[in-house]
């Protein structure tokens, strides 16, 4: 199967399978291939979009998180998609939560693991040291239970990001803005079905975050992995997948084949 990535005016993305739409949107650090395992398991029976959102590229100003579930609504209108479900990791998550505040009528199910929205702590509370190597590849490890996670690849990766002076007023942007934007006194609004998935041991989102969006969310089903941080999907993919495809497949059983 084409896993590539597309490109279309301004919009980068993979698109891959035939079905119901699914739209997988990344966290603040992340990138295409954090779905990698969960693309190749859903694409079997849905249709899997991945978009890469513009978090280096909008303007400083207009760097927030409202202006990316902005950017997704535009995306999905290129698109053509008509009936999707949105499944989101961290900032991923925040997005899809604004998006369906504002177009709930177009969202068929949810899909939260390690969602920023209430609380998050995406450097482990200290404002990053940009020239410190091993300080940075800690960060990294911090977002995993087992530091192995963090391969050499995806420190070099976000090291190159807060050693850009751009790039990293972006994040620190997006990370203000996630905080400003706290969604706990709209979360009673989403009546959409919600499938929250969360590492037992997710340092950033931490298990009070999930129980919280777990009493918040009226219509939701929490599972959690063990031996699991923040990423769920890239460091347990096994268990991730076997439960958003059980989930899934509940949700799409009587819902005709698109």
């Amino acid at each position: 199967m084409d896993f590539s990535i597309k490109r279309q005016r301004k919009y980068h993305y993979i698109e891959a399978g035939e079905g119901p739409v699914l739209i997988l949107l990344h966290g603040l650090f992340g990138a295409l291939s954090n779905w990698k395992e969960v693309l190749e398991k859903l694409s079997t029976k849905y249709k899997v979009v991945i978009p890469l959102m513009p978090i280096y590229d909008l303007p400083l100003l207009l760097t927030n998180v409202s202006n990316l579930a902005k950017f997704i609504r535009r995306f999905i209108k290129y698109k053509g998609y008509t009936r999707y479900s949105l499944i989101g990791n961290s900032l991923g998550g925040h997005v899809a939560l604004i998006y369906v505040t504002k177009y709930p009528e177009d969202v068929f199910r949810l899909v939260l693991t390690g969602s920023s929205g209430l609380y998050e702590n995406t450097m482990g509370g200290t404002f990053p040291r940009r020239e410190d190597y091993d300080f940075i590849k800690a960060k990294v490890e911090f977002t995993f239970y087992d530091p192995k996670s963090a391969s050499k690849e995806l420190v070099d990766e976000v090291y190159e990001i807060v050693n850009n002076r751009g790039k990293l007023l972006r994040i620190l942007a997006l990370a203000k803005s996630a905080i400003r934007h706290n969604m706990s006194k709209e979360l009673a609004n989403i009546q959409i079905p919600t499938c929250l998935i969360w590492g037992k041991q997710d340092n950033v989102t931490p298990k009070d975050v999930a129980g919280d969006f777990h009493k918040l969310m009226p219509h939701n089903e929490l599972f959690w992995i063990d031996n699991c941080g923040h990423a769920a999907m890239m460091e347990q993919p096994e268990a991730f997948n076997n439960i958003i495809s059980e989930w899934l497949d509940k949700q799409y059983k009587d819902e005709p084949k698109v």
